[in-house]
């Protein structure tokens, strides 16, 4: 297969195509490095890093004294930790940090590593999308402390309260609210020596069972040599089959989801007990009875009671279902595991509240607040469970509690700190009874400081001073501040393309931090086909015009994983008698809150208002936002939101909207014009890559050897990449490496697949999320071979992480952000992407928060700086020549030696997610642009743009 270095000599500077179908916010704790340079491996902290710590200091020094004053809170944030689901512990911070800090809150970050090394970091460093993206920068970027003792010394001295958000172990188990009892600081949530208790599955199960709680039958094995023996008689003891008899396989002292596999049979049970064990999760693993039949729900708890008295409140649960879309899906794992959890997918859907029948619904919630109580529990957690419609062999009937005449509740997970992502049961339920995000946070922080004595005098001065703020406006949206004299804002997102998913995270995105503006009444919209999602899947979605409705969204219904499952909630909303038996559980709950709450003088009631969703068709929704003078914020990823369609609609009204234009969202949208339209920028430095375009229906009926010969002679590469001429830049991609790759590849289109998985190929490669509907036209180029970037996952003696790079094929891939007015765009830093496995970035590492590594600028030793603005000039003059505006994101590969410029596409809709790469270029900047603020100077050059397109008509 040629390499890029010989790539300019293989092509020559035109472009070459075949195409068989004849189409062508300010930082309170502001580090000196807050731009994230760095070098390649840190040995030693540099003088930046020293200023930081200087500058750190210097801000929690003048944080006591205001403190001393009766000013501001000062509360230090919490997060990574040793376990897998450190990445989600960034992402839980991420969320606090956007909507808890204010004028009268001084926010602290810090962070632990997998080797329990402790940083003060800066707001802007919090932001990287995974540990290893800023885990071997933390020697130039941070302020480290010795050890964990002069850490926990200087929370003593430095905040009033710590909000820690590691989830799994050292912070759930006990571990640092241990090291924080000793020295004496103020935390939230439970105590170490009940966080012991609750966080181990196996010791909390006999708790609940001395409890008088129904639980599920389990085998503790523990170590490298499990007594196979003792497996066979526990099997034996639930009248499994020892041969397929269905278990659930989890470590008991790791999150709810890290690990948690099904099992069939005791070998198999074994085999990955044991895979738990090697991999260093747990050394404890418990074997379960599958509870086939049953339906699991989860609860968060809110104590709402004074200092002294825990008044427990269970909100209103949420019911976790599986779906299965295709016969693929039922042969994996039956469980809510990590990634259905934290992923877009529709094998996963949430009901909150539960559909079950309201005795069970309020069964569960007055279990979960007996057992918060039962198990001292503080301030707040999450309770998981199982309700089993029919008798299950194997449980207990001999329990107290949990019975009801539709059948039987059964407890089985305690989580200490549940997860805060944006769309998290924490704020799924909280929003369903009138808490926004920041209200639900701040109650829980309020809460926690009743329980220091030191902190509980100063409750009334912090509310004041708060109050004293958002009268004057500063930084929260005041409610004197009527909706008719904001601007209105309506951002819209879903569609029917397979990023659709990933479109809903980049609007709630959107939408959550610019609610912050005090002069802006932002509203989500989704957009979706007006006969809904049900011929989605069945449809090739060039082929069909589609008619589309959009609907705005009350606060509760934006908070779901994918946009089926917001439809189907806008939908069950409407339905009166579903409605009826939402209002009373919810007026039901609020009440009980409100009992407790009213009585602190903090609390000034809900602010989130009960509304229905209201559907328009596209036509009268463009109409309203005309009359309205509103601002449409597009995060529709492909589709109509890309393709220029949305674009020349409201153009035509006059309605401002965010991203180019009509011809340039047209152009880009096809990666085969978009090289087109590049060809004249070959003597500045700028090349595309070659393609070979083929239409799906004749490539399914063409035989393979046929299309493979015909592939490796065109593009002259033993290896190609795959991908949809339409489409985002996140589904349907893969490395084809032989025929029988691509065999598979399109046996997987034929089939409609929803996701090839894991290791299909003939190389390694993680899960790819296949393109529904399906694809009209494929595009095949040649496989551009760059070097692998290895950061170690292990820190050296020093503490610090390095990072290696061969350099030996001179060129790697990168993606950059460009923003600014037509005709004056200006790049970003580029990011170097760097694949975790296999050869294509996968669906998590665009988009899931804890996944993916970029590095932010690209490091000196890579990327030249005379490279890295000459990258920076082609990626402009990119921009110029497509006509882009506003903002947009180009992904290429760079000639580290020259800077040259190879593109793979533009994306003029990009991923606005809480993790995505343009976030992270954003607070590169100098000064740092924060999301808040970067989503606000996006929203403002849409209202500037020039309607140079505002005549064309699209055929």
């Amino acid at each position: 297969m040629a390499s890029l270095i010989r790539f300019r000599q293989l092509w020559s500077p035109s472009f070459s195509v075949w195409n068989r179908n004849n189409s062508v916010t300010t930082p309170l704790l502001q580090f000196s490095s807050a731009k994230l340079s760095y070098s390649i491996t840190a040995t030693h902290a540099s003088a930046s890093a020293s200023a930081s710590a200087t500058t750190h200091v210097g801000v929690v020094t003048q944080a006591k004294n205001d403190k001393e004053r009766g000013k501001p809170l000062r509360v230090a944030l919490l997060c990574g930790g040793p376990s897998a689901e450190r990445g989600i512990s960034l992402n839980s911070a991420r969320s606090l940090l956007d909507h808890i800090q204010g004028p009268d809150l001084i926010l602290s970050c810090y962070y632990i590593d997998s080797d329990f090394n402790a940083y003060a970091i800066s707001p802007a460093q919090l932001y990287s999308n995974t540990p290893a993206d800023f885990d071997f920068k933390l020697q130039s970027l941070a302020q480290r402390f010795k050890s964990l003792h002069e850490f926990v010394h200087h929370l003593a001295m430095a905040v009033d309260i710590v909000f820690p958000v590691i989830h799994g172990r050292f912070g759930e188990d006990g571990g640092i609210q241990e090291l924080l009892e000793k020295a004496n600081v103020p935390f939230v949530g439970t105590s170490s020596e009940y966080c012991r208790q609750a966080f181990d599955k196996y010791n909390a199960s006999l708790a609940l069972k001395r409890l008088g709680f129904a639980t599920v039958p389990s085998c503790l094995v523990e170590g490298r040599e499990i007594d196979k023996k003792v497996v066979i008689e526990w099997f034996e003891s639930v009248d499994l089959h020892t041969g397929n008899g269905k278990v659930v396989v989890k470590p008991t002292r790791a999150g709810s989801s890290i690990g948690v596999e099904v099992a069939y049979g005791v070998d198999d049970a074994i085999r990955k007990a044991l895979n738990i064990i090697s991999q260093g999760i747990d050394e404890k693993v418990l074997i379960e009875l599958f509870l086939e039949g049953g339906k699991e729900f989860t609860s968060i708890v809110l104590d709402v009671g004074p200092a002294a008295d825990s008044r427990p409140v269970a909100l209103l649960p949420t019911e976790v279902e599986l779906q299965f879309s295709h016969e693929k899906d039922k042969q994996e794992d039956t469980i809510f595991n990590y990634r259905r959890k934290y992923l877009p997918t529709q094998q996963v859907v949430y009901h909150t509240p539960p559909r079950f029948p309201t005795d069970v619904i309020e069964r569960i919630r007055e279990g979960s607040s007996l057992l918060f109580r039962k198990l001292n529990l503080k301030d707040f957690a999450r309770i998981d469970g199982w309700f089993l419609p029919n008798p299950v062999p194997g449980i207990d009937s001999n329990h107290t509690f949990g019975t009801t005449d539709s059948g039987t509740i059964v407890f089985t997970d305690i989580n200490l700190i549940s997860g805060m992502e944006q769309t998290s049961f924490l704020f799924q339920q909280a929003s369903k009874v009138g808490f926004s995000h920041s209200h639900i946070l701040r109650t829980i922080l309020q809460h926690a400081c009743l329980r220091f004595p030191s902190l509980a005098s100063c409750i009334d001065e912090w509310h004041a001073l708060s109050r004293k703020l958002e009268v004057k406006g500063c930084g929260k949206l005041s409610s004197n501040n009527k909706k008719s004299d904001r601007q209105k804002v309506l951002v819209l997102f879903g569609g029917a393309t397979s990023e659709r998913h990933v479109s809903l995270m980049s609007g709630t995105n959107v939408w959550l931090n610019l609610k912050g503006f005090d002069d802006l009444d932002v509203i989500p919209c989704l957009l979706v086909p007006a006969d809904g999602y049900g011929s989605v899947q069945n449809q090739n979605i060039d082929d069909v015009d589609w008619s589309w409705e959009v609907w705005t969204l009350p606060y509760s219904l934006v908070l779901r994983h994918t946009t089926e499952e917001v439809y189907a909630a806008c939908i069950e909303a409407i339905e009166p008698d579903q409605a009826v038996k939402t209002s009373r559980l919810r007026d039901k709950v609020m009440g009980e809150l409100g009992e407790n709450l009213n009585k602190h003088t903090w609390f000034e009631g809900f602010d989130i208002v009960d509304e229905l969703p209201a559907k328009y068709s596209l036509e009268q929704w463009v109409e309203l936002a005309k009359e309205s003078k509103a601002t449409v914020f597009n995060a529709v990823h492909g589709g109509i939101g890309e393709d220029g369609t949305l674009q020349l609609m409201l153009e035509l009204e006059n309605v401002p909207y965010t991203g180019p234009g009509p011809v340039a969202s047209r152009t880009c949208i096809d990666k085969v014009v978009t090289s087109q339209a590049l060809t004249n920028l070959v003597g500045s430095g700028v090349l595309t890559i070659p393609k070979d375009v083929w239409s799906t229906e004749r490539i399914l009926e063409t035989p393979i050897s046929t299309v493979w010969d015909d592939l490796i002679t065109i593009l002259r590469s033993e290896t190609v990449c795959v991908k949809p001429a339409r489409d985002g830049c996140s589904t349907g991609v893969a490395r084809l490496c032989s025929i029988e790759d691509l065999q598979v590849y399109l046996n997987a289109v034929r089939s409609r697949l929803p996701r090839l998985q894991a290791n299909s190929f003939s190389r390694a490669h993680g899960v790819i999320e296949m393109p529904i509907p399906a694809p009209k036209l494929l595009v095949f180029e040649p496989f551009i071979e760059t070097d692998e970037i290895v950061i170690s996952s292990r820190s050296l003696s020093d503490g610090s992480r390095s990072l290696s790079w061969s350099g030996e094929n001179e060129w790697v891939e990168v993606t950059v952000g460009v923003i600014g007015k037509h005709g004056e765009m200006h790049s970003f830093n580029p990011s170097i992407t760097v694949k975790e496995s296999g050869d294509i970035l996968s669906l998590e590492e665009k988009f899931q928060g804890g996944t993916g590594i970029n590095l932010t600028p690209p490091p000196p030793t890579i990327i030249s700086a005379e490279a890295l603005k000459n990258c920076k000039k082609g990626i402009e003059a990119i921009a110029a020549s497509l006509g882009l505006e506003g903002f947009s994101r180009i992904d290429a590969f760079v000639s580290v030696e020259t800077g040259e410029v190879l593109v793979i596409e533009v994306n003029t809709v990009p991923g606005m997610t809480p993790s995505t790469v343009l976030i992270h270029q954003a607070l590169a900047e100098e000064p740092p642009i924060y999301p808040r603020q970067f989503f606000r100077k996006i929203l403002d050059l849409a209202l500037v743009r020039t309607k140079y397109s505002s005549q064309i008509s699209f055929r």
